[in-house]
């Protein structure tokens, strides 16, 4: 007679240790709180020093004896606020220990770098085309264009200046010429330091 032999059970895999399952979940809170959450690195203080570096380009710029020497005046700032506002967004990243490019840092730099690009071809093909009458509108009107898309992503007072920006943009192109160069001070200059201080107090820096 054939001998029956008991049938052996393999053992069941262990579940995942706990303390696996807590940290993956930490991990996949963090991430999704990150992706939803408003950038916050806008530097107000950074802003304020760009609005007044602007104000003293345009009394610069104002008595230039070319337009192209008015335009290096010009492009001389807008390198030097980029520098700026670097600097001072890496360091308010740094105080508040949240990376720079974070879920909606990245979304935010996606969002502005377009028009900030288009903006700067855009000068280039104006100037060699003889049309520079047109930029000081063209400049902030993409300005304010990236400012309130990279609002979407920031705190809720970023995209109304660049709203602002948009509409001194429009004035610019349907105003006397002698008025750029005091609606770039009253935009660049004013509406950085007008927003920028408010920026600065509520959220930190």
């Amino acid at each position: 007679m054939t001998k029956v032999l008991p049938i052996r059970e393999e053992p069941a895999p262990e579940p995942p240790a706990l303390h696996a399952r807590a940290m993956d979940n930490l991990a996949f809170i963090r991430s999704t709180m990150e992706n939803a959450g408003a950038f916050t690195a806008v530097s107000g203080w950074g802003m304020v020093i760009v609005g007044f570096m602007a104000v003293a380009a345009s009394f610069i710029a104002s008595a230039q004896p070319s337009t192209a020497r008015w335009l290096d005046v010009w492009l001389a700032l807008a390198a030097a606020g980029i520098v700026v506002q670097l600097w001072a967004m890496l360091a308010k990243a740094r105080a508040s220990g949240v990376p720079l490019l974070s879920g909606p840092g990245r979304k935010f730099v996606l969002a502005v770098s377009p028009p900030l690009l288009a903006g700067a071809v855009l000068t280039i093909v104006l100037h060699r085309a003889g049309m520079t009458a047109v930029l000081p509108g063209l400049w902030l009107l993409l300005y304010g264009a990236a400012v309130a898309a990279g609002g979407a992503f920031s705190v809720e007072i970023v995209p109304v200046m660049g709203l602002c920006f948009l509409a001194a943009g429009a004035l610019a192109l349907f105003t006397p010429l002698a008025w750029n160069d005091w609606i770039l001070a009253i935009a660049f200059g004013g509406f950085h330091i007008a927003f920028g201080i408010p920026i600065a107090r509520r959220y930190g820096g």
